[in-house]
């Protein structure tokens, strides 16, 4: 594609590792306007799937995390392929019972359930109350995060001011909520001999454009969690896979950033697109349903190609 900015073409023309540090640079700018704007990115080279299959009917879900942003997006999904799912959640039960409500509108089937994943008693009971209501659990998405801020300047984006209370409050929210969920389905998964579980990440563990230490750091240690799962639990038939996403259009995270920066993304990528919290719930399907069923302990980015681990 020819490019009529000498300084743009140029800069596409560069090392990967110029590339990612404008990347870098729009990210820690991404609640400004962009000058970065020659690209026309159509809206229909965006292909997410908007007729959902009925890749799982009558399975069962649990989703940590799904009162809002991409968790809530894949509830309502999975809850359109025919699945019945319980969305968790730890504040928010005002949102949370209106994912319900938007699933049970359009004719599924879900529940909304409180509970910490740093509890295990607490995720336990969550386990339990899905087994007393649907009888069985197919599927646990790992998708809830304590709370963050994404701030480029801040302490934790260098190693000279991190401090260890950064990395704990992250390993505690991602890996031991993590555990702690899997430990909660898992009798249930064995004694069925199936299961599916899914662990959400960042492609920034493959490439830190920005040095966000201890997010990094947490959701890197999935994929090692999920390595050790796949190798111990796929003789009961269970499935233990990581999805890496990156800056996706639009969550809470990402609503700053403008269309102009999602735009110039868009031209990093070999699909020349953002990926949407659509496009990245579809990926999240297709892990959970029957179609992945000889897949497992990977670790795959959801990114358009930006990331090629």
């Amino acid at each position: 594609m020819k490019d009529d900015n000498p300084k743009v073409a140029n800069l596409m023309r560069s090392a990967e590792n110029a590339r990612y540090a404008i990347i870098a640079k729009i990210y820690t700018n991404s609640n400004k306007t962009s000058s970065i704007n020659h690209y026309n990115i159509t809206k229909d080279k965006v292909m997410t799937q908007t007729t959902i299959p009925k890749l799982l009917t009558d399975k069962v879900v649990i989703i940590t995390g799904s009162s809002r942003g991409l968790g809530a997006e894949i509830a309502q999904q999975m809850a359109a392929a025919g699945a019945k799912v319980c969305v968790n959640y730890r504040q928010s039960k005002d949102a949370a019972e209106q994912v319900v409500a938007k699933i049970k509108d359009a004719g599924g089937q879900a529940f909304a359930y409180q509970a910490d994943v740093t509890d295990l008693t607490q995720v336990q009971a969550m386990a339990q109350a899905v087994i007393e209501r649907f009888s069985r659990i197919d599927v646990l998405v790992n998708n809830a995060l304590p709370q963050y801020q994404f701030d480029p300047s801040a302490d934790n984006t260098s190693i000279e001011t991190v401090q260890w209370a950064h990395f704990s409050q992250q390993i505690d929210g991602i890996v031991k909520g993590a555990v702690n969920t899997v430990q909660a389905v898992l009798p249930q998964m064995k004694a069925q001999q199936m299961g599916k579980i899914i662990n959400i990440s960042t492609n920034l563990i493959y490439n830190p454009v920005v040095t966000y230490y201890d997010y990094t750091t947490a959701k890197s240690a999935l994929v090692g969690l999920t390595r050790n799962l796949a190798s111990e639990l796929g003789p009961h038939g269970i499935r233990v896979n990581l999805l890496a996403g990156g800056l996706l259009k639009t969550t809470d995270a990402s609503s700053l950033t403008t269309e102009e920066v999602f735009d110039y993304i868009a031209t990093t990528t070999p699909l020349r697109q953002a990926t949407s919290v659509a496009n990245f719930a579809n990926s999240v399907l297709l892990m959970a349903s029957d179609l992945s069923a000889a897949i497992t302990g990977q670790s795959i980015a959801v990114d358009g190609g930006l990331t090629m681990p």
